[in-house]
């Protein structure tokens, strides 16, 4: 356990498992006071429990849901938003109610929660944001999730401008071993994975432990702001 977030506050908005969960247990970890937030309050509570983590309730798409949030919360030095609605398919496929939700939870949602928090972050403070790898590499059958993670690219660097001082960077994953791939069944998952880590330059698939190193780093070092840290491997490199 370390010290780099000592008596920070911290709120990490996303689901109890995965990135999210990695994020907020090194924030805890290196002395934060962790407010966890998403739609379920009850199951982030559970997934937890034990911990000195609060649940909170939020839902992105919904502004009165953010605004009361930070209402309830207050003062911040972090914001981290690992909210997503993927809208994966080739074109053909694509349906504009999910294009809306994607922009809408991984664009729409960070900017309100820019917009309510900004005014009361602790000074030295940041908001990091996640992208992806399918910003920088093309792939056909991600276009829905390419043209999301390309705004939040863009987003990125425009509220650090116009938040300064208050930092603002995004981190963008690439292949990452969370439960987000179990639908490919067990040996879709395995073949997915053998592929991307024998093509990458790491040679490898990354971990939930890699991104949140990347989160901290963001979180404090305080001359990096308007920066997207790509955590992919070298993917688009191939």
């Amino acid at each position: 356990m370390g010290n780099a977030l000592h008596d920070n506050t911290i709120v990490v908005v996303g689901r109890g498992s995965g990135i999210a969960r990695a994020v907020a247990l090194r924030a805890h970890d290196e002395g934060a006071r962790v407010i966890v937030a998403g739609r379920d309050k009850a199951k982030l509570a559970d997934a937890y429990g034990g911990l000195d983590v609060t649940a909170e309730t939020v839902d992105v798409t919904d502004d009165t849901s953010i605004s009361t949030l930070a209402e309830q919360v207050g003062a911040v030095d972090h914001v981290v938003s690992t909210a997503s609605a993927r809208a994966r398919g080739k074109l053909a496929d694509l349906e504009r109610k999910n294009l809306q939700l994607s922009f809408d939870t991984k664009v729409i949602g960070p900017t309100m929660l820019a917009k309510h928090f900004a005014q009361q972050m602790n000074p030295g403070g940041s908001f990091v944001l996640f992208s992806g790898v399918h910003a920088f590499k093309v792939n056909a059958g991600y276009l829905g999730v390419a043209i999301t993670n390309g705004a939040v690219d863009f987003l990125t660097r425009s509220l650090a401008v116009e938040l300064a001082p208050i930092r603002v960077n995004t981190i963008s994953p690439g292949v990452i071993d969370t439960g987000a791939w179990d639908g490919f069944g067990e040996d879709g998952k395995r073949n997915y994975f053998e592929h991307i880590s024998s093509t990458n330059p790491a040679r490898r698939i990354g971990t939930t432990d890699d991104v949140a190193g990347a989160v901290l780093f963001a979180m404090t070092n305080s001359f990096l702001t308007g920066v997207t840290l790509k955590i992919d491997g070298g993917e688009p490199l191939t």
